[in-house]
């Protein structure tokens, strides 16, 4: 399954963050993804391949202009 992830996406990951909060905003798009927690707003780079690991599901897609 091949998913498709856009600047400010909410996505949830598989781990709860420390505290307490398991949705993130993706913030950056490249061969590293950055994503901020919605919980405590703690910024995090991880590689494309473990991001794509580590997302359970898209809570809620971004808003497009077209």
């Amino acid at each position: 399954m091949e998913k498709n992830f856009n600047l400010g996406d909410i996505v949830e990951l598989k781990k709860q963050h420390p505290c307490g909060s398991k949705n993130w905003e993706v913030i950056r798009m490249g061969a590293d993804i950055k994503v901020k927690c919605c919980g405590c707003s703690r910024i995090v780079m991880l590689p494309r391949s473990q991001f794509e690991k580590d997302v359970k599901k898209i809570v809620k897609k971004a808003v497009t202009e077209e």
